[in-house]
């Protein structure tokens, strides 16, 4: 059996691949683009992807490919129907990076909350030893205890912050869009409920028809002026012209991004005007990302191999 490895960069340097060698050959390539695709792909039996689009127009030189797994949760980046057709099967991964995730979504809140960013500055442009005063409070900050924390997408991650944010004091609402996942022991509100009450509001929703293009101008008009928005579920569920809007004209406090609707970010992506990082902070989808999330993807993917290979079911999307 083949197995080739198309975008090996995206788990960063000393992560191991060594334990895929178990199956067979494995063939690893650090980025692949669309242009050269097609004949890494020929003969290969088992993909490794992260972010490379997986369609008619990329796969149709795959002449013996069974079973496509992806080193991330979402799969919006493949066309299942083709894979279908071609009796592809694609296997995806749960739970590997949640903690790195909810980390990743307290540690954007907390820099624009408690502004880091001036602070550090403050301090590292010398005025904090020129201070006389002992005391340096122009750029308030608040504490999450006693705010109302909103979540859209109550799913693990969104699950794993709303514990963290009950330990910090918060009371936590959530939104569940498909109206399945009510039985969760917060209370559950509509979409404009949550807009209208949460202090705080998190996105951790899989991009799907019902969160494409959620959060709008006309959104976040809706939200409190204090409010604080983070998104480290996907770039496509906010419209970045309409967020860019908001933060121009103070609808809402400030934003925490780690995701964009394309990446790396386009050259007129319109939040790149705003460099005032007590208002936004953007970071290059790295929430997954930590050390022990990205060795736990290769674990993964070595699993869903052995599953495959064994005819079990195990992450299988399609």
């Amino acid at each position: 059996m083949k197995i080739v490895v198309l975008e090996a960069a995206s788990l960063g340097k000393g992560i191991s691949l060594e334990r895929l060698k178990q199956f067979g050959e494995v063939v690893v390539y650090d980025t692949t683009t669309l242009e050269n695709i097609g004949e890494r792909i020929r003969d290969a039996d088992v993909l490794m992807i992260n972010k490379i689009k997986m369609n008619a127009r990329s796969l149709k030189t795959a002449e013996q490919l069974k079973l496509i797994t992806i080193t991330a949760t979402g799969v919006d980046g493949i066309d299942l129907d083709y894979c279908r057709a071609h009796q592809i099967r694609v296997a995806n991964m749960k739970g590997y990076s949640t903690n790195s995730v909810a980390q990743h979504t307290f540690a954007l809140l907390l820099y624009v909350m408690e502004k880091m960013a001036y602070y550090d500055q403050f301090v590292k442009s010398g005025a904090y030893i020129r201070d006389t005063t002992g005391s340096y409070y122009d750029m308030k900050y608040t504490e999450i205890a006693g705010k109302t924390w909103g979540i859209v997408g109550l799913g693990a991650i969104g699950q794993k912050v709303a514990q963290t944010a009950v330990g910090f004091g918060a009371k936590v609402i959530y939104c569940s869009l498909s109206g399945h996942n009510t039985e969760q022991p917060y209370q559950c509100v509509d979409f404009e409920t949550l807009l209208q009450e949460a202090d705080i509001i998190s996105v951790h929703t899989p991009l799907t028809d019902l969160s494409r293009n959620l959060f709008t101008y006309e959104t976040f008009q809706k939200m409190k002026r204090s409010a604080i928005f983070i998104n480290v579920s996907r770039g496509a569920v906010v419209d970045e012209m309409g967020l860019t809007r908001a933060l121009e004209e103070n609808l809402i406090a400030a934003a925490g991004l780690d995701v964009l609707s394309k990446e790396p970010m386009a050259e007129d992506n319109p939040l790149f005007a705003i460099q005032d990082s007590t208002k936004l902070v953007i970071t290059p989808h790295i929430g997954w990302a930590s050390q022990e999330s990205r060795q736990r993807s290769v674990q993964e993917t070595e699993y869903n191999i052995e599953a495959f290979l064994k005819g079990e079911p195990r992450n299988l999307c399609c």
